[in-house]
């Protein structure tokens, strides 16, 4: 019978060392806030990326009307905020790595 206890005992200890190793893996992010001083308060890097993903893609918008065949492009309702998402996470990969 005393093997019985020691296995249990085991898979208790192998269950606990994998909890700890994951949220070890899931707080490994939080060492660094990232965030920009401006004038004193401190902004998320992310609200930046998102201000020049929808800076960018309206100056893409005003190069498109200008272009012959410009409005080619799928339904603006889709493709509008994909282009903000793509040049935002583009902004972001660019200016905020480390």
């Amino acid at each position: 019978m005393p093997a019985l206890k020691t296995r249990g005992t085991l898979r208790a200890i192998g269950t606990v060392a994998v909890a700890v190793a994951v949220a070890a893996l899931l707080t490994a992010g939080c060492a660094h806030a990232p965030s920009i001083n401006v004038l004193g308060a401190y902004f998320p890097d992310w609200l930046f990326c998102i201000v020049a993903g929808v800076i960018l893609t309206i100056v893409v918008y005003l190069v498109l009307a200008r272009v012959p065949g410009g409005q080619r492009f799928g339904p603006p309702a889709l493709v509008y905020p994909a282009l903000v998402t793509l040049l935002a996470l583009v902004v972001w990969l660019i200016f905020f790595q480390q």
